[in-house]
């Protein structure tokens, strides 16, 4: 897609609101990239169409700028047209260092556009630097051209924003059509309940096709009347049945293609181009190897593949990292490519495509690559693994080490690299995106370095498990593979459990111990879900894999802060509410329990699931309108033994503590149909519930809001404002004791 359609675009929405200043700075901008994208490939090939744009665009900013007054820029842009006219006319050539001058007049330009109204007319703080640019532009057809006085500190141009600005958040949207397509999928279960019906519709005629027979063979008239008359009204019950069926399933049919198409269109809202990202890292790539004494290009392929807005932005600090490390590190100089029988120019490929559902980014060079010995020796110099494990290491698990923050090979440090910044920040930001990384090198040959990850972070695609009756979900980016083993199987080294897996160990643990849920009962099989990389890499035990879900992603309340081991919610298909697990702080919580000597088996003196059963748990309602609220509260209380059930709002709360015993009521105060403090009066009159312990969990944190809450009876008011996990299970903890009444405090 050229960026002349992408302006032109850019004009497609109401402008009546902007000045005209703000129009020149819009197009100004929008013109300056097409001079540079045009400027970048006249170094590789100058053609008529590439010089024919950047005409345009050059008499297009002379146009704009004379509108709004701003003559230095008029002068400049015509300067521009002069140069290339010669170079139409086939009396120039423009050669590098011609493409360094008008590179720096497109980066004055750009600097002159954001100019205070009041320095239109003469330029301002940069019309010295208009009187430089102008000579070196003159020079150029006469063959004397010389680059102008940086107009930046550092060589390298500076990249244009990674992408557009991500539109107002519409998250609320996405939920909404996330449920709606949940309630077009509930359908399917009233439907197939239809079908039963039918089912035993058909019996009961042939029940009554059946006693018809067996009046005729009596010849009772009056009986026969009466058979007569149920079979007539009975039949147009099964025309009824079908047709109320079969427009159930049109029903559901088209219920179903709008919440995908709403879902699909909301998603489009938050997409964008690969290459929109990309306006930037050509000119980058382009000064950086300059000023280093280098030649390279980037070629970018898959520019028009489409990625969340979101993810494209946080893609810019690890593609530049990327970028700059192939050319400082990776690249050699002409003489030395020529040498090793390469060409001087060399080449850096910026590939992006889908694959299974997933952005695939490639970033691969032709430059000398990683020596896996130089990474061995710099491990064990700086002592990161033990001498004897460091020498058996494998070439990819010696590649793993790039990642770690401060690692680098390069001995001398200079402002492009070499300060312990590289491939870590590449490592971190995949990591926090649910996605992975991995790096490959050939020495002499090359280094490539592959990132895949979500397309969306809207929508995540993820494997959903079961363990101890509840659910989890898994982003299925984190999951390497499922697998079904005999328990047998297991083998025990040094008090540590594991799978023999493709000739490597496997370490195992319990899902239900690492989420702090207990143990579940021994089974003769196992479902393991294989998590983490080669350095980190372990087999997560759960009850059962109930299978792939696209969920839509629910942020956790603020108040939560940052939960272990959960990254966001979500409900699933049949309407109950999931968290989303966070593998990576879940591989750190794996290595502290491994560390302690956590296995499969449940430590000595824990009780396993249905022992001392006949020992009372303690019970607790907890009401909130909030999801994820009551969600949380009922996870965290439920880990530590509380047996939880939950009430969506007052008047669901209020039926569910007359139908129930309960030791513990945890309300919210602003919730439809009943509040809190209604909710909290009414136990209070009920002569049942008088001393039903009560405790409120609100956002409202004034001292009003605090004595209106214990004046109705609260007998503890905390603030969610204030809130994390040891806070609440203090106080519930402090109300009505442990889980289990036999437990000490």
């Amino acid at each position: 897609m050229s960026m002349d359609h992408d302006f032109s675009a850019a004009f497609d929405q109401d402008l009546s609101s902007f000045s005209m200043l703000d129009l020149f700075r819009m197009e100004a901008q929008a013109q300056a990239r097409v001079l540079t994208d045009g400027l970048l490939r006249s170094e590789r090939a100058l053609d008529a169409a590439t010089l024919e744009s950047m005409m345009r665009a050059a008499h297009s900013t002379k146009g704009a700028a004379a509108i709004v007054g701003m003559a230095p820029m008029v002068t400049l842009a015509h300067a521009m047209e002069d140069v290339f006219i010669a170079a139409q006319q086939g009396s120039l050539v423009l050669d590098a260092a011609g493409v360094d001058v008008l590179l720096g007049a497109v980066d004055l330009m750009r600097r002159m556009a954001d100019l205070p109204e009041a320095d239109l007319p003469d330029g301002g703080p940069h019309a010295a630097q208009v009187a430089e640019v102008l000579a070196a532009l003159a020079a150029l057809p006469n063959g004397a051209g010389a680059a102008p006085a940086p107009i930046a500190p550092v060589p390298v141009a500076e990249p244009a924003p990674a992408a557009p600005a991500p539109p107002p958040p519409r998250n609320e949207l996405l939920t909404l059509a996330g449920q709606a397509r949940l309630h077009a999928a509930q359908l399917r279960p009233w439907i197939e309940s239809l079908h039963r019906y039918k089912r035993q519709q058909r019996a009961v005629f042939t029940a009554l096709e059946q006693l018809h027979e067996a009046i005729e063979e009596r010849g009772d008239p009056r009986l026969l009347e009466l058979a007569r008359l149920v079979q007539e009204r009975a039949r147009p019950l099964r025309r009824s049945m079908q047709r109320n069926i079969l427009e159930a399933e049109q029903y559901e049919r088209n219920a179903t293609s709008v919440a995908t198409r709403l879902v699909d269109e909301v998603l489009e809202l938050h997409m964008c181009r690969f290459g929109d990202g990309l306006h930037g890292l050509p000119r980058m790539v382009r000064d950086l190897a300059r000023s280093l004494g280098k030649e390279v290009r980037l070629d970018v392929i898959g520019d028009d593949t489409l990625v969340d807005r979101a993810v494209l932005v946080r893609l810019e600090a690890p593609l530049s990292q990327l970028l700059r490390n192939a050319v400082d590190h990776g690249m050699e100089t002409p003489a030395e490519r020529a040498a090793a029988g390469k060409p001087a120019l060399g080449t850096i490929r910026l590939e992006a495509r889908h694959r299974g559902g997933m952005l695939a980014i490639d970033v691969s060079d032709d430059g000398r690559g990683v020596d896996t010995e130089r990474v061995r020796r710099a491990v064990a110099a700086r002592r990161l693994a033990p001498a004897g494990i460091v020498q058996a290491l494998s070439g990819p698990e010696l590649m793993e080490f790039l990642f770690l923050p401060g690692f680098s090979l390069k001995e001398d440090a200079n402002e492009i690299s070499g300060r312990g910044v590289g491939l870590d920040v590449v490592h971190d930001m995949v990591q926090s995106q649910n996605g992975t990384v991995r790096v490959e090198s050939a020495p002499g040959q090359g280094f490539r370095t592959t990132i895949v990850l979500p397309v969306t972070q809207s929508i995540v695609r993820a494997l959903v498990v079961e363990v101890l009756g509840e659910a989890y979900a898994l982003p299925i980016a984190r999951v390497e593979r499922v697998l079904r083993v005999p328990a047998c199987s297991v083998q025990t080294l040094s008090g540590r459990q594991y799978l023999d897996v493709d000739g490597s160990h496997l370490g195992l643990v319990s899902a239900g111990r690492v989420l702090e849920l207990g143990e579940a009962l021994p089974s003769a099989e196992l479902a393991v879900v294989v998590i983490g990389s080669a350095r980190e890499r372990y087999g997560l035990v759960v009850d059962q894999v109930c299978g792939e879900q696209s969920l839509t992603v629910q942020p956790l309340e603020p108040m939560f802060g940052k939960l272990r081991d959960v990254a966001s919610s979500a409900l699933l298909d049949d309407g109950a509410p999931v968290l989303i697990l966070d593998v990576p702080d879940m591989l750190l919580s794996i290595a502290r329990l491994l560390e302690a000597g956590a296995s499969l088996q449940p430590a000595p003196g824990t009780p396993e699931p249905g022992r001392g059963a006949q020992q009372a748990v303690r019970r607790i309602l907890v009401v909130d309108d909030s999801l994820t609220v009551r969600e949380m509260q009922r996870k965290l209380l439920a880990a530590r033994g509380y047996r939880v059930e939950v009430a969506l709002d007052g008047i669901d709360g209020w039926n569910s503590v007359r139908a129930g015993a309960w030791d513990l009521v945890i309300t919210d105060i602003d919730m439809p149909r009943l509040d809190g403090i209604g909710l909290l009066g009414r136990i209070r009159q009920d002569p049942r519930l008088q001393r039903l312990p009560v405790m409120i969990v609100s956002y409202k944190d004034r001292p009003e809001d605090r004595a209106r809450g214990l004046e109705a009876g609260a007998d503890y008011y905390l603030a969610k404002g204030a809130f994390h996990d040891a806070t609440l299970l203090d106080a519930v903890r402090d109300l009505i004791g442990e889980a289990s009444p036999g437990e000490s405090a």
